[in-house]
């Protein structure tokens, strides 16, 4: 034990009880505080990326040019130059563009429901596959198969227009994802003079692109087949990919080139950008107070070892070693540290315990504390090998050729 030896009974008689409880004091609310705030950003950052229904999912944003009422009177479609896109492909907080290609002809789709048959008018669009939230089986086209199926992928929205709206309305069974996905689709496709029919069905349903999507194949096969060419069609939208969300400069620059977002994405950027920098600045409190509790510690050891100065001289002078002479601060030092971060840890692990709750009544995902505590004991123990050094440099510089 630390008392047992009689150099440690001798070195403790001049130790300021009150001196070492205020650097645990501080140190242990700025390590709490420092771990509580990187356990929070991490279960933040966890639910955002778990799922894109997540109120602060952030990743991905559609836009598209302002439609102005002269636009409208003059018959023109607001669309991106080669040159625009060139431009956000090249601002720091893009991390890529995506390009919405449109059909340009004509589709109609048909299908036959419990003993009911229903038609309409549909618009295809298609983007690069990275850019899709789900991932479903069979995606993909091969236009030389005329009997190949069309995949296609639908926003949840629209089927909830369906059931909710239209539906209700109109006396109609509402269908559930399953349901849908199991009708097949007829779908005619026409343009240029020609007309063909293919069999389309629902493989997906996505909470990010508020679109029916097809595959880039079937896409590109259908518009050399019907389009029309006469033109170059413009890019209508764009998904942007960001790794900046709630940047002020993204604001600024949609405000001055007209540019608007689909939805609440900006809003939702904005709220994750505003929890990364809350979380950041309570960090570097967290490290502000701890850097002072550690500057508190290295006062009091200075002091304690100016105190027992003359009894360090005698011990070196016996014959004892700067080592020696300085274990009793090492073990000090160290027990100190270690029961701080126990208690700084129980701290964090308790509040990540109170927001779990609240995280999973709103379907977010959290993550472990693994991280946190290793964050913790690796800061602690540089703490804790800068605490030896000093002690150790101070008695060997001031005593040991005295």
């Amino acid at each position: 034990m630390i008392l047992h030896n009689p150099v440690n009974r001798l070195l403790r008689k001049n130790i300021s009880v009150g001196q070492i409880a205020g650097y645990a004091v501080a140190n242990l609310v700025g390590l709490a505080i420092l771990l509580t705030a990187l356990q929070f950003y991490r279960d933040t950052t966890a639910a955002e990326n778990a799922s894109d229904d997540s109120f602060i999912s952030r990743d991905y944003m559609i836009v598209s040019k302002h439609v102005s009422d002269i636009n409208t009177l003059q018959g023109k479609t607001s669309g991106f130059t080669g040159e625009e896109i060139a431009e956000l492909k090249n601002k720091p907080w893009v991390k890529s563009v995506g390009e919405f290609t449109p059909s340009r002809f004509h589709v109609n789709g048909a299908i036959d429901f419990a003993g009911r048959g229903m038609s309409t008018h549909l618009f295809f669009e298609s983007i690069p596959d990275e850019f899709f939230d789900v991932k479903p089986q069979g995606w993909g086209y091969d236009p030389s198969d005329s009997t190949a199926i069309v995949p296609i992928v639908i926003s949840r929205d629209y089927l909830a227009l369906y059931n909710f709206g239209f539906a209700a309305s109109r006396g109609m069974p509402q269908l559930s994802e399953q349901v849908v996905g199991s009708v097949p689709l007829r779908l005619s496709l026409s343009g240029n003079g020609k007309r063909v029919y293919r069999t389309g069905e629902i493989v997906g349903f996505s909470s990010r692109l508020n679109t029916i999507a097809v595959p880039e194949a079937f896409m590109k096969w259908a518009n050399a087949e019907f389009g029309d060419e006469s033109e170059p069609a413009a890019v209508s939208r764009l998904i942007i990919e960001t790794d900046e969300p709630g940047n002020p400069e993204i604001a600024k620059y949609f405000e001055e080139n007209g540019i608007e977002v689909s939805g609440e994405k900006l809003n939702q950027g904005r709220a994750a950008y505003f929890l990364s920098i809350v979380s950041a600045v309570v960090i570097a409190i967290g490290l502000v107070i701890c850097a002072l509790a550690f500057f508190i510690l290295m006062l009091s050891i200075s002091l304690l070892l100016q105190k027992n100065k003359e009894k360090i001289h005698d011990l070196l002078m016996l014959g004892y070693t700067p080592r020696q002479v300085g274990g009793y601060y090492y073990r000090l030092v160290a027990l100190l540290n270690g029961s701080i971060l126990v208690a700084a840890v129980i701290v964090a692990l308790v509040a990540s315990h109170l927001w779990k709750g609240l995280f999973d009544s709103l379907g977010m995902a959290t993550t472990g504390c693994g991280v946190t505590i290793i964050a913790g004991a690796a800061l602690m123990a540089v703490v804790t090998s800068v605490n030896v050094l000093a002690i150790h440099r101070n008695v060997k510089r001031n005593f040991y050729n005295s």
